[in-house]
Formats: C-alpha cells, sequence, structure tokens
C-alpha cells in the first residue's frame, strides 16, 4: 500500500475559494527541547513553478533523514519558486511568555519575514497563532501540503545548524545530535555541568536543577 505524501490539494483548494490567494505553509520545530529556542518558518510556493522533482521529496522533516532534509533545504533557496521566512523565539520569551506563545511570536516573525504579503496561513497543528491574515490550522499538516512541508524542513534545519553551532560553544550537553532534547546524556550533563543561559528554565528538568519548586 503507498503511503500518502503531500501535495498541494490545500493550496488549489483555497486558490478556488480566493482566486489569487498568497498562500504560505507555517511550521515550527523546537517546541519539546530543554534548550534553545523555536524556530518557525513560512513558505510560499509559486505552485506552476514548483519543480516536480522538489514536490516529490518534500515530506514531514520527521520522516526525512538529516542527510535528506539538508539536501531539499538547499533545493528550496535555489528552486526560484519558494518564498521563504523565518522566525525565532528566544529562551527568554519562551520563559515569559510560555511555549505555546512563544511558538506563535515565531510564527508571525516568520510571515513578517516573507518578501510578500500573505492572503492565508496554513498552519500545522490545531492551534492558531494571531496573524495578520487568515489562518487556516491542519492537524499533521506537514504531511498533507506541501507548503507546511517545506516549512517544516526549513524549521528543523536551521534549528539543528544553530544547536550545532552552540554545541561548539557549550560542550559537554550533546546539542550536536540531540538539539537541546531532553534525552538521559543531555539531563546527565545539566546535573552535572549546570544550566547555560540557553536553557529553558521554566521546563521541569531546568527548574529542577535551580532547585525551583514546580508551580
Amino acid at each position: 500500500m503507498s503511503v500518502a505524501q503531500p501535495d498541494f490539494s490545500l493550496e488549489l483548494s483555497v486558490l478556488k475559494r480566493l482566486p489569487g490567494a498568497v498562500i504560505a505553509g507555517v511550521d515550527e520545530a523546537g517546541r519539546g527541547p530543554l534548550a534553545g529556542p523555536v524556530i518557525a518558518a513560512a513558505v510560499i510556493f509559486d505552485i506552476k513553478n514548483t519543480p516536480l522533482g522538489l514536490q516529490c521529496g518534500l515530506n514531514d522533516s520527521k520522516k526525512l533523514s538529516a542527510v535528506r532534509r539538508e539536501a531539499l533545504f538547499g533545493e528550496l533557496h535555489v528552486c526560484g519558486a519558494a518564498v521563504i521566512g523565518i522566525g525565532e523565539a528566544d529562551v527568554r520569551e519562551i520563559d515569559s511568555l510560555n511555549i505555546l506563545n512563544a511558538t506563535h511570536l515565531a510564527m508571525d516573525r516568520a510571515a513578517a519575514a516573507l518578501a510578500r504579503t500573505v492572503t492565508i496561513a496554513l498552519v500545522d497543528g490545531n492551534r492558531a497563532p494571531q496573524l495578520p491574515c487568515e489562518v487556516q490550522t491542519i492537524i499533521r499538516g506537514d504531511g498533507k501540503s506541501l507548503s507546511i512541508a517545506a516549512a517544516s524542513i526549513v524549521a528543523k534545519v536551521t534549528r539543528d545548524r544553530l544547536m550545532t553551532n552552540l554545541a561548539a560553544v557549550h560542550p559537554g550537553y550533546g546539542w550536536e545530535t540531540n538539539m537541546g532534547y531532553g534525552t538521559r546524556d543531555h539531563c546527565d550533563a545539566i546535573k552535572r555541568l549546570g544550566v547555560t543561559a540557553h536553557h529553558r528554565r521554566s521546563f521541569a528538568p531546568v527548574r529542577a536543577r535551580l532547585g525551583v519548586a514546580p508551580e
């Protein structure tokens, strides 16, 4: 049995309802880690000029190898059919706003970074961020919409590169492989080496290391 792949069905449905609409797929990477920012990406495709090979390769970033994600990231930037915006919410914003609101802030920044004004954003998940355009949430959208799948890849590769760079400055936490997620090795490193400026102090394992009681 063939595995369903994302396509432009959702985008074409929007265009049928709103001819000429500018559609952006929006997704994030890094809601769950104990360290590092949350990154969001927004991608607008010129559907008629998107290479078929690129369409066939795009998928939910979690279903792709790191090598394949990097290759697709490069293709998205050189294909000439994609407009890309990236937004970030840093650790201080995550701790002050909570991770959901910080994620939505990053999404807003990603949409604002686009070189075109968006008519409607197709957003992965079931919680709609406040964006200056119509928002349609799509549960598991990165496996349904090519625009969202592309955004998931851009967000993931961007964040992974950032965490790899931070790992060189803060060795011992394994960020180059765990990307800040709460793996056993990372949690052990927090106990052994302490908390850095890039750790999310509102997350339970980090709060415990700092001796802060749960709220």
